[in-house]
């Protein structure tokens, strides 16, 4: 009976399988790339077969971590240790991918021999040495996806590379990147001298010990910790698994809203039916399984579409998600079992109250049910036209329509928020600057590293006043989640764009000033220190700022960061001020042309060309997307039961002679008001979380939303396009009704 009342409305039924579906598959295709990721890490650093690994402490993410290379030697020289091989991770930008893994490794490393030679040559073989460009090994499925084989070019950033072979590791995510030798990957990021991690491996393996209780006293600023330690400690999988369930939730919100709304509708329409097995003696409970069972089923069928346009968009965007360790074949049981708990309990409280509305239907009162409201008397408003009443007297639907608008349009609007307060972040960074600089094709402004050399020849040009650099990275701390280190020069403007509130700014090395919001969560004060990563710092000075996020780090002396992030004589960005400010778009496309190793952009522009803020806004408009259409869909369901609803209502205004378009009007009228009513929601919804937000402190208060005219402009723009185009299909079928057959609708 449950699959015969779904199949009674086919158009609804597949209506509400289709909102359900969406959320599905990005929980599918994000959650296959987070998975790909976490995995990635997990094997690539236990596969390396070290017993032990040396990197930076606290380091946000394994790519992040910095080590000098010269300790390489120091470790071989220990009676514990058998061999020694230093590794760089790096994230670049490459063909047709935005994010590309690079991992450099000696020419001798002992790690080596885990990428197994499926084409070209391998790393030890002499044939490179007659080779034109630098070597790279790419991936099977880099390979795949760039179109490469042995001997063509790839460009990685802005360097040219020759494809030397193609390897296979068994992980995803290793053969989703590439290997360098290690002088090549340290030239391209950065890092000369420098490594990510070290592995180790033991004479024995009872000595891990000794060597790690030596090692603490010999570099207190490292951490020596097993590789599977270390792999649970990478926090890349962790953002995007954070994703994922920023998308199940939406989705079981907005989804659970609207499935409710399809369950409330259906109760409505089938009250009579209800009334006929409440006399024949089914029992209430009975009553309510067969709407949960209803509910639960649209949820698994949803749910069921959902993986298989999840499998198609892995598949599609292949390029794309073999970076991140990901395919069509990454689906494993973890994720369907998290995608169809999703469905499952989207279901059970998608029809919840349905249930129970139908379960309290007393048999006499059903079966003399007419349609239109359960209740004999209707109360009208004092104002409004008909579509005003109409929603009025549908209180049910119209709440929940609304909720589901609402929550549409508070997420979309939160996002929007967040991002622009990332957005006024760094447009704060350029401290009265007319020009920002950053590297050239860099996948994401943290990578970036500009040789301070290229500074002093942009310092020397006849319209630059100054020049000063900065470089900034984060860590990980307990207390704030994250602490962002910003590198300045105490001599160079840059330094005064912080507002010292206690104490002085920095002068000297091994000095910071920390943002307030920091200050109160470590109760730190002027005078204390403040341990980085195993390095100790004195607090000098505590500043605070216009944006929230700002506060959550600390400022140190441009070397103390170069050194802190091993990149000597690099710089993240760099601010230029220049003599005559009208003539700062001249000297920007001077300096572009002049140095095509850097991008330059007015400092108003810099941010919406950062390629970090344009990732994320290009991940914050696919879920805004996925709202957008998942909330479209639900008022297209609702205005289409309405209609279905008043199928009678309507036979008598044609009847009384409304033309096709009044009827077009008026449910078109009622659907722009719902818009509307549910953007006035979602506005005070995001505007309440934002307040939450403001006050929670730490981590959470970084991503206090910016509000501006232009924010609560696209939601107001969104909230009536959903309400227009969700009811313009309803509406046209309501036009078609003819009055005759309109007025026997039963």
């Amino acid at each position: 009976m449950i699959f015969k009342n779904l199949l009674r409305r086919k158009g609804r039924t597949f209506l509400t399988m289709i909102e359900i579906a969406i959320g599905v598959t990005a929980i599918i295709a994000l959650g296959a790339m987070a998975n790909g990721v976490e995995s990635g890490y997990g094997k690539a650093l236990t596969g390396s077969q070290a017993d032990l690994v040396l990197s930076q402490p606290d380091a946000y993410d394994l790519s992040l971590s910095s080590i000098d290379e010269t300790i390489t030697e120091q470790l071989q020289a220990m009676p514990e240790v058998a061999r020694v091989s230093g590794m760089l991770e790096g994230i670049v930008q490459a063909e047709g991918a935005p994010y590309f893994f690079v991992f450099g490794y000696p020419k001798d490393s002992f790690v080596l021999p885990r990428f197994q030679i499926i084409e070209g040559v391998g790393t030890d073989s002499h044939e490179l040495r007659n080779m034109r460009g630098k070597p790279i090994w790419i991936g099977k499925a880099a390979s795949q996806a760039m179109k490469k084989k042995p001997g063509d070019i790839v460009r990685l950033n802005d360097s040219a590379y020759r494809v030397a072979g193609i390897f296979t590791t068994g992980e995803a995510f290793e053969d989703g990147g590439a290997v360098l030798m290690l002088p090549d990957a340290q030239a391209m990021l950065g890092q000369e001298r420098h490594v990510s991690v070290m592995y180790i491996q033991l004479k024995d393996k009872s000595m891990g010990d000794r060597l790690q209780e030596r090692a603490a006293r010999l570099w207190p600023d490292l951490d020596m910790t097993s590789t599977a330690d270390l792999s649970s400690r990478q926090n890349m999988g962790t953002q995007l698994q954070i994703y994922v369930w920023v998308i199940a939730g939406l989705a079981i919100v907005i989804g659970g809203v609207g499935m409710m709304n399809a369950q409330l509708m259906s109760v409505f329409e089938r009250t009579r039916e209800i009334g006929v097995l409440r006399a024949v003696g089914w029992s209430s409970l009975r009553v309510m399984g067969m709407i949960l069972g209803e509910s639960v089923l649209i949820g698994i069928l949803g749910g069921m579409l959902g993986v298989f346009l999840g499998w198609l968009s892995l598949k599609a965007a292949s390029g794309f998600v073999s970076a991140f360790g990901a395919s069509s074949s990454s689906i494993d049981a973890g994720l369907l079992i998290r995608a169809f708990g999703t469905v499952t309990v989207l279901g059970l409280v998608g029809g919840l109250y349905p249930g129970l509305r139908a379960a309290r239907l007393e048999p006499v009162e059903a079966l003399r049910y007419e349609g239109g409201s359960l209740n004999d008397r209707v109360v009208r408003l004092p104002v409004g036209g008909m579509a005003t009443q109409s929603l009025w007297q549908r209180k049910a639907r119209t709440i929940l329509t609304l909720a589901a608008i609402g929550i549409t349009i508070g997420a979309i609007m939160l996002l929007d928020g967040i991002s622009g307060s990332f957005t006024g972040m760094m447009e704060g960074m350029a401290g009265g600057a007319q020009i920002m600089l950053e590297q050239a094709n860099v996948s994401d402004t943290s990578y970036s590293a500009i040789d301070e050399r290229v500074g002093d020849k942009i310092a020397a040009l006849p319209a630059v006043q100054a020049v000063a650099g900065m470089t900034f990275t984060a860590i990980v701390m307990n207390e704030t989640g994250f602490f962002m280190i910003i590198g300045q020069a105490p001599n160079e403007p840059g330094i005064n764009s912080y507002r010292v509130i206690d104490g002085r700014p920095i002068v000297s090395n091994h000095e910071i000033m920390i943002g307030q919001q920091v200050a109160t969560a470590l109760n730190k004060h002027v005078g204390d220190t403040i341990t980085l990563s195993g390095v100790r710092y004195r607090i000098v000075g505590i500043y605070n700022a216009k944006l929230s996020f700002m506060e959550l780090g600390g400022v140190m002396t441009l070397r103390d960061a170069q050194n802190f992030t091993g990149k000597p004589r690099k710089v993240t960005m760099y601010q230029v001020w220049v003599k005559n400010p009208r003539q700062a778009a001249e000297v920007r496309d001077e300096i572009n042309r002049m140095f095509p190793e850097v991008h330059a952009s007015l400092s108003g522009e810099f941010a919406d060309n950062m390629p970090d803020l344009q990732n994320t806004a290009a991940m914050v408009n696919g879920i805004s997307f996925m709202a957008i259409l998942v909330g479209g869909l639900g008022m297209m369901n609702t205005m289409l039961m309405a209609v279905l609803e008043r199928t009678r209502e309507i036979g008598v205004l044609r009847a009384l002679g409304w033309r096709r378009r009044d009827i077009l009007s008026l449910i078109i009228r009622e659907a722009a008001l719902l818009g509307i009513l549910g953007g006035a929601v979602g506005m005070l919804i995001a505007v309440g979380i934002g307040v939450l937000l403001a006050k929670s402190g730490g981590m959470a208060s970084a991503m206090t939303p910016q509000w501006s005219l232009d924010v609560f402009a696209r939601a107001l723009i969104v909230a009536i396009s959903l309400g227009v185009v969700g009811g313009l299909y309803p509406a046209l079928r309501g036009t078609q009704l003819q009055p005759v057959e309109a007025l026997r609708y039963e």
